[in-house]
């Protein structure tokens, strides 16, 4: 997943973490946090699935400025105006119906922080086209509308899947995807890459 680090890139160029106090929210498994860790003063990753938490806090158990939390996106377990930059990859901040979640941002960012918002861009690329197969119900203008009227600015990306094996290729989109839409996908796309267009969606507090 986006080997040529385009997100993070991105990301950086608007509001770099060095010294920061940072909010991973939804950190799943914590793959994210060293790199956080790597700069930031401190980062804390939320996770609402006490089996993933686990895995994260066992990833970063020698890193004495990481702490995993289990919290849920609507009632985040830190403390007011104690985050400086907070990021949500694919994980819970969807559109219409997060809002929950972003009254809790606007309760714990400092002034002057950025939350960064990492969602598909279900209007372009090869996966965005698998993505409305898989989910043609999902309206990607309302949900540009919803974050635009939330106060957020959009950078579209463009990045992309690289594998190695062709079987680990078939594996992560059997994960993805409903077994039926699998199989068209593994069944018509060749090769070992996928392009791959997302939204970083950011706003300043």
């Amino acid at each position: 997943m986006d080997p040529d680090g385009v997100i993070d890139a991105a990301m950086r160029a608007i509001r770099d973490w060095d010294g920061a106090h940072v909010l991973d929210i939804g950190c799943g498994t914590g793959y994210h946090l060293p790199y956080f860790a790597e700069r930031a003063r401190g980062v804390v990753g939320v996770e609402p699935h006490a089996a993933l938490a686990s895995v994260a806090r066992a990833r970063v158990r020698d890193l004495p400025n990481v702490e995993v939390r289990t919290g849920v996106a609507q009632s985040l377990p830190v403390a007011d105006a104690s985050v400086e930059v907070a990021h949500a990859r694919w994980a819970y901040f969807f559109g219409p119906g997060c809002e929950p979640g972003l009254a809790e941002l606007e309760r714990v960012m400092r002034r002057g922080g950025v939350a960064f918002v990492i969602d598909n861009d279900a209007t372009r690329s090869t996966f965005g086209r698998w993505f409305r197969r898989f989910l043609p119900s999902y309206d990607p203008v309302a949900v540009e509308r919803f974050w635009s009227r939330q106060g957020f600015a959009r950078r579209p990306l463009d990045m992309r899947w690289r594998f190695e094996r062709r079987e680990d290729f078939e594996a992560v989109v059997r994960i993805e995807f409903s077994a039926a839409i699998a199989q068209e996908v593994i069944a018509s796309h060749e090769g070992l890459e996928v392009d791959y267009a997302v939204n970083l969606w950011w706003r300043e507090y």
